[in-house]
């Protein structure tokens, strides 16, 4: 499969997983979808990398790096998922979708690389596109609060450092399966840390109602993380980014049909998910 394929199945998947999430979440919590998303991951990629022949020799430095990328992950999820519950599927998606800005904004000041006018031309869109999701939102959002915003903004800062180091991690020990169950179990560790250290006020809650749609998020959530690992250990991230950041338009069109009785789509966020995928697209094949 080629790493644009690979690319496309992650956006696709990722756009499901936040719409079950969206449907769970009207019984449970973002702590509990996150819970059972992680343990999704960690027993389907366990048993295929023990299925394949167990563990595979791979660089210590690799490990260290993708250990990181595991914490990072799970903020990104609670982030995410929290992103979700408070503002909507489609928004939140949206939001998301700016981590190539993220991207281009470490390359510019760490690694002194220069500004192309596609790139500013991006950056512009990308803001448009941000103001126009989130205008009036308190209108339509019950209990909408101005730092809603910043939970998907934040999973954006996490994932757009994410990728590089994946794709440089991957360049020292090209083992993508092992290193997402890796991920997973490093996940499942500091979830388990945080929500027993009583840092959190967020409990577990286990409804019915809610499980089915949190294992379909695990699922589809499991299936997008080993695609874009798959698809950074083969091709390059300016050519699968792109791809991969287009999961707001299908988690728009999935919005429109499943989630209809509780989350209204209107014109404003449809413009402003174009705005945003279109910069992010506009930053990554700039640079």
């Amino acid at each position: 499969m080629t790493p644009q394929l690979l690319a496309l199945v992650t956006s696709i998947f990722y756009a499901i997983a936040l719409i079950a999430a969206r449907k769970g979440l009207r019984y449970s919590t973002p702590a509990t979808v996150t819970c059972v998303s992680i343990l999704v991951q960690v027993v389907v990629l366990w048993s295929v990398v023990l299925l394949r022949g167990g563990i595979p020799q791979v660089l210590p430095v690799a490990v260290g790096l993708f250990i990181f990328v595991g914490v990072t992950q799970l903020g990104v999820r609670f982030l995410a998922y929290g992103g979700v519950a408070k503002i909507g599927a489609a928004r939140s998606s949206a939001l998301q979708a700016i981590s190539p800005l993220v991207s281009a904004a470490v390359a510019i000041v760490f690694l002194h690389e220069s500004a192309t006018v596609v790139v500013l031309l991006g950056t512009v869109l990308v803001v448009c596109g941000i103001m126009l999701v989130s205008w009036r939102a308190e209108e339509e959002i019950t209990a909408f609060r101005w730092w809603h915003l910043l939970l998907p903004l934040g999973a954006a800062l996490l994932t757009g450092i994410n990728h590089p180091i994946r794709r440089y991690a991957l360049m020292l020990s090209n083992e993508p399966l092992f290193f997402a169950a890796l991920m997973g179990t490093v996940s499942l560790v500091g979830f388990l840390g945080y929500t027993n250290c009583g840092a959190t006020r967020e409990r577990l809650v286990w409804q019915r109602e809610a499980v089915g749609y949190f294992i379909v998020t695990g699922i589809a959530e499991t299936v997008s993380i080993s695609s874009i690992i798959t698809a950074l250990s083969i091709g390059p991230v300016v050519v699968i980014a792109p791809i991969a950041s287009s999961y707001p338009l299908w988690a728009l069109i999935g919005a429109a049909i499943f989630l209809r009785e509780i989350e209204r789509i209107n014109a404003l966020t449809v413009l402003g998910s174009l705005s945003i995928v279109a910069g992010a697209l506009a930053i990554l094949l700039g640079r």
